[in-house]
């Protein structure tokens, strides 16, 4: 069962989500077919690319992971800085990495960690907004705040490609995090969210499955057939409470997904060998790392993986050494792996990282705090060098001392990736221009 998250305020993952409206909040399956028409008109009206196909895969660690504790860290220091654990050797020779990591430490040679990205934000309101849509907002936002001033990445993806194969293009598990809806982009845009937990036996994601009455072919009928989509958990359209409303086209669409192969395919990770599994780890992480790379391989252009929790001003250690380190070294490095081994990983970019740092000096609760002056972040495939370290930071890891680049540099280098003009500018729904990403540089040593 998913453990419920709090922040540093206090409040859980779900209060902030439950404050979402409209295009704030991950939509429901019909809702999102329906608004995703008109714009996918729209896009199409443009007459511009959508860019090459390289898709993402985000593995968010909300809360911010500490650099210390994973791919920087700092055995020369004091040891109120350096920390409980050691360093160790990886793949590559002269790169260390936490001995947290043991995992991403013999798969090291497959990508690259940026270490001297920074930023001055230390609230996780805003430090969750600058590095999930590349823009700062524009008032200080506090931790406990749930607001959106521009577009997500994972939503800006889906207004630049749309629907392809009958599969949203953006998607998140097992809920969205707090900056990661579309903002003026509209709520087509906001990402579709897969729940549940994929290593239970039978998973089964909810309006992606046949009703039993149409699987078992008793629903032939249209009007049987509506009867028994209507029922599906998600479908919402006010139009569904009148029988004698047409089967429209979103709810053809809705058909064209539940009976798609691809989506059928992507979903069913029971198909997966058991050796497969077991290598991303038998728990909800490792299982939704394999469930991305399914979803990606099918064609989903964004998959955000939402892993809460890494808030440490207590205990870290402790915690690390525990299933969220373990399940995250294994799943990160085993998802990684295998998208090299099939040969997806030139065309799939995996990324992880959260809104920031923690501190150099543990805390007296035994934990690190906020520090946004300095941020790894591992980035793999679609062309990013592999074994390498970009910029540095300095021999304390106080701040990103070599190479410092800004979440709007990441962003630009993001959208470059994905074939997407990062300086275009956009029009919010009253006609106000919203420049994409104001200014930024791309990070030219993550491009072969």
């Amino acid at each position: 069962m998913s453990q419920l998250r709090y922040n540093c305020n206090g409040l859980g993952r779900r209060d902030f989500l439950q404050l979402g409206l409209g295009a704030t909040a991950g939509l429901g399956f019909a809702d999102l077919l329906r608004l995703r028409a008109g714009a996918a008109e729209a896009a199409q009206a443009t007459g511009k690319p959508s860019g090459k196909r390289v898709n993402v895969i985000m593995i968010w660690q909300d809360g911010g992971p500490s650099h210390y504790e994973s791919f920087d860290p700092k055995p020369d220091a004091p040891s109120e800085i350096r920390g409980e654990f050691k360093s160790i050797k990886t793949a590559v020779p002269g790169i260390h990495f936490s001995e947290c990591v043991p995992e991403l430490a013999k798969v090291a040679d497959k990508f690259t960690v940026l270490r001297s990205l920074a930023h001055k934000d230390p609230n996780h309101g805003g430090g969750n907004h600058y590095l999930m849509t590349g823009a700062p907002t524009p008032v200080p936002v506090g931790c406990g705040a749930f607001v959106t001033f521009h577009p997500s990445f994972g939503s800006v993806v889906s207004f630049k490609r749309g629907v392809q194969n009958g599969i949203p293009p953006y998607m998140t598990m097992p809920s969205m995090s707090r900056s990661g809806g579309p903002n003026f982009l509209g709520a087509e845009h906001a990402p579709f969210v897969v729940g549940g937990s994929p290593q239970t036996a039978g998973f089964k994601v909810r309006d992606v499955v046949l009703p039993a009455d149409i699987s078992e072919g008793r629903g032939v009928s249209r009007q049987d057939l509506r009867k028994s989509l209507d029922r599906l958990a998600r479908i919402t359209d006010a139009a569904a409470e009148d029988p004698t409303v047409g089967f429209d086209k979103f709810y053809e669409q809705g058909v064209d997904l539940i009976t798609s192969p691809q989506a059928q395919a992507a979903f069913d990770i029971g198909k997966e060998p058991e050796k497969t599994r077991e290598l991303y780890g038998m728990n909800d992480f490792g299982q939704r790392c394999l469930l991305a790379r399914r979803l990606v391989e099918a064609g989903v252009s964004w998959v955000t993986i939402y892993s809460g929790g890494w808030d440490h001003h207590t205990k870290i250690f402790e915690t690390l050494k525990g299933q969220q380190g373990v399940n995250f070294d294994k799943g990160v490095a085993a998802l990684i792996a295998d998208l090299d081994r099939r040969g997806s990983l030139e065309n799939t970019l995996v990324l992880a990282l959260g809104e920031f740092g923690r501190t150099p000096k543990v805390n007296k609760d035994s934990g690190r705090d906020h520090w946004p002056f300095a941020m790894s972040v591992l980035c793999a495939g679609a062309g990013v060098p592999r074994g390498t370290i970009i910029g540095a930071t300095d021999p304390k890891g106080y701040y990103a001392a070599d190479n410092v680049y800004a979440p709007e540099d990441f962003a630009v280098t993001l959208y470059t990736k994905l074939g997407i003009d990062p300086h275009q500018v956009l029009h919010t729904n009253t006609g106000r221009p919203a420049q994409l990403v104001n200014g930024g540089r791309p990070i030219k040593e993550l491009f072969a």
